[in-house]
């Protein structure tokens, strides 16, 4: 995936407005980045790339990097 496509996602996946979230964002400061982001972002993987996301793997994501690098 590429970049501006996990970006998009995530936004979509956390219900927030297009363009506030970057590689740099703690994701400890994002509000939206709950129990039901975390189950929706383990779905989205699942359906679009086929991959399995362990609880572990999204209690270790600290930033919008980490994610990205972990889709990448």
């Amino acid at each position: 995936m590429e970049l501006q496509e996990i970006l998009e996602l995530l936004e979509e996946v956390m219900d927030i407005e297009e363009g506030v979230l970057a590689p740099d964002t703690d994701l400890a400061e994002v509000d939206e980045w709950d129990s039901l982001s975390k189950l929706g972002l383990m779905a989205e993987v699942k359906k679009r790339l086929n991959r399995r996301l362990t609880t572990e793997e999204i209690l270790n994501f600290k930033t919008i990097q980490d994610i990205i690098d972990y889709l990448q």
